[in-house]
């Protein structure tokens, strides 16, 4: 009979800590998704590594980890704010950003269930002084997974819920929850495994289907930084306005959906003293003032961030707000036209030249404000929230103008489109610069929207960036001549804005 004296060396490279060294110091440090690429390809590697004490897998894993942050903050600049990228590169640096948080959250699950199941091995009780560190990086792992499926309006699994929910309650058995550690090198770095799921709800639960990318990761930071004044707690107290279950791994709802008998997995969240603080910044913001303890990743201007932080305000409000409209259920075919080059043709009369160019949409549901429609994901390479749509209702005879308000990916490469109605009623027009000069003849293209009209202003859909609160303009239809004094732009879009002016038209 053979008896095994001495342990079996581990079977891998990463064992050693001179290759370890070696190889870290090799990562491409000028190619970050080289980088990323390497780090990914160990990760799976480590999957099957054998005879590895848990406190030196842990430790191997974290300097991977480690090594791997600053290459994924490039990653997902240029994902976010890369304007030259192609559809498929973005893709790519999807799969790549994607791909390395859930392998990696894979990697600290693992360490987590070996420490369970031995729980009398060497390895194990020296591993137990990380065990707070390993849960806080996998909630942040399996929080970062549930941001960039958002970036994509992708359906969040529920493996992800189960996942944040069975670590949460873990930690709190272990009595490590509300531990703070410093989960990645570098200065206000500290989180605890709540933190990291209290974060990851009040994600959840901010509406982020009504965001372009670039504010959702704007809305992560606000979040980040209003994150210790929300409030959670096992008990349903008053103020509260959300609750999860975290044992059975669902998403976080609110209240005005209610979970039903007590039960241990619960948790009772709200802002707390956090909505004061955004309307406090909110207002000095709205001076043109950004305050320099608010970490945002970068310098963002007024007009970036106040959508964002009023959009939170709503979200986070103790009185969710109310749908004005009663929804209708249809089944109903409709032509959809994107763009404000669409728009204007059509409402110039000329929608048949278009035909062959319009997508179709089955309607699911309407109401006086807007619709929800439902297509082929495919079919729509131009459509992005805020995008401008032209549509006709099959059978219809007039055209509708909408904006796309909220948008979610659904399985079999189809998805729902939430659209925001903006005229039953346009017309487009001309307009020209009350000016001297060659400039005065350039005239500017504008859709005259005649909804809602309220006597003296009129609401104009124009390019982006044709409002001047500085240029009068002036137009002519029917016969009468239209004198426009500037007031506001009411609302931005992807290719234009809507802007008030009063109409001081002769009588």
């Amino acid at each position: 009979m053979r008896i095994h004296l001495f342990p079996q060396r581990p079977d891998h490279p990463l064992a050693d800590a001179k290759e370890l060294k070696r190889i870290l110091a090799e990562l491409h440090v000028d190619k970050a998704a080289n980088a990323v690429d390497e780090l990914t390809s160990w990760f799976d590697s480590l999957k099957h590594a054998r005879n590895f004490r848990l406190d030196h897998y842990f430790d191997v894993l974290r300097q991977l980890d480690d090594a791997g942050q600053p290459h994924l903050r490039r990653l997902a600049r240029d994902y976010l704010y890369s304007s030259y990228l192609s559809r498929r590169e973005q893709q790519r640096l999807w799969e790549r950003s994607y791909g390395y948080w859930a392998a990696v959250a894979a990697l600290y699950d693992l360490c987590t269930t070996r420490a369970r199941l031995e729980s009398k091995d060497r390895g194990t009780d020296a591993f137990k002084i990380s065990l707070p560190l390993a849960d806080a990086r996998l909630q942040a792992a399996l929080r970062t997974c549930i941001k960039w499926l958002t970036y994509r309006y992708e359906p969040i699994e529920k493996d992800l819920w189960k996942g944040l929910g069975r670590t949460v309650l873990a930690a709190e058995a272990a009595g490590h929850a509300q531990k703070p550690v410093p989960l990645y090198p570098g200065p206000m770095s500290s989180s605890s495994v709540a933190q990291q799921y209290l974060h990851a709800l009040v994600f959840s639960t901010s509406s982020m289907d009504s965001l372009v990318p670039q504010q959702i990761e704007l809305a992560d930071r606000l979040i980040a930084h209003f994150l210790p004044a929300f409030v959670c707690s096992p008990d349903c107290r008053a103020g509260s306005i959300y609750w999860v279950d975290a044992t059975r791994g669902s998403a976080p709802a609110r209240l005005a959906r209610q979970p039903g008998a007590a039960r241990p997995g619960l948790r009772f969240f709200s802002p707390g003293q956090a909505l004061a603080g955004l309307e406090e910044l909110i207002h000095v913001v709205e001076r043109d003032e950004v305050p320099a303890s608010l970490n945002l990743g970068g310098e963002f201007t007024q007009k970036a961030l106040l959508p964002v932080l009023r959009h939170l305000r709503v979200c986070w409000a103790l009185q969710p707000p109310q749908r004005r409209h009663q929804r209708h259920t249809v089944a109903t075919r409709m032509a959809v036209l994107p763009g404000f080059d669409h728009s204007y043709t059509v409402f110039s009369g000329a929608a048949a030249s278009l035909q062959a160019e319009a997508q179709s949409w089955v309607v699911e549901n309407v109401s006086l404000g807007g619709l929800r429609t439902c297509f082929d994901d495919s079919s729509t390479d131009r459509i992005t929230l805020g995008s401008l749509l032209c549509m006709q209702v099959e059978g219809g005879d007039n055209w509708l103008l909408g904006m796309a308000r909220r948008f979610n990916r659904l399985a079999g490469g189809r998805a729902n489109l939430g659209v925001q109605l903006l005229a039953r009623q346009a017309q487009s027009i001309e307009l020209r610069p009350r000016r001297s000069g060659f400039s005065a003849a350039v005239a500017i293209p504008g859709i005259w929207l005649h909804d809602g009209e309220v006597p003296g202003i009129v609401r104009i859909v124009l390019p982006l960036g044709s409002f001047s609160v500085r240029e009068t303009l002036d137009f002519s239809q029917d016969g009468r001549l239209h004198l426009l004094t500037p007031m506001e732009v009411e609302s931005t879009g992807s290719d234009y804005e809507i802007a008030r002016y009063n109409d001081q038209s002769p009588a």
